[in-house]
């Protein structure tokens, strides 16, 4: 079956451009709450999961997806940091599936998140990035 609208096909690059700023910025906000008002949750989670001295996981955690969601949005390294993304997003909705009282959202959030980052995987950064396709 064709199209409805071939036209819109020329702007294929712009699908994971929005997927990329979007999920960059979730991320830059998730960072920021785990090293402010969701430390202490975060801490409780490191210590049940066996990652010890919490508080520097905690941190280093949060730092991590400061850092990876800013390439995300500046579309540097995007699949490196989607790969991070896609491993810490499985590893939160196994947790979720788990112990659903540990984490502060539920699994069809991780499992949302899971799927933009994984198609960022594949398909590459998109319009205005500084990653080029070879």
């Amino acid at each position: 079956m064709l199209n409805l609208f071939p036209e819109l096909l020329t702007y294929g690059l712009i699908g994971p451009f929005i997927l990329r700023v979007v999920i960059g910025v979730l991320f830059i906000n998730l960072g920021y709450l785990e090293l402010t008002r969701e430390k202490y949750r975060w801490q409780k989670i490191f210590e049940t999961i066996g990652f010890k001295p919490a508080t520097l996981w905690t941190k280093v955690f949060g730092v991590l997806e400061i850092v990876s969601g800013l390439l995300l949005v500046a579309g540097l390294y995007t699949q490196g940091a989607a790969l991070f993304f896609v491993i810490i997003s499985l590893a939160e909705m196994y947790i979720e599936y788990r112990e659903p009282v540990i984490l502060k959202r539920n699994i069809v959030f991780y499992l949302l998140v899971f799927v933009i980052v994984a198609s960022l995987l594949v398909t590459g950064a998109g319009f205005f990035a500084f990653d080029l396709p070879l």
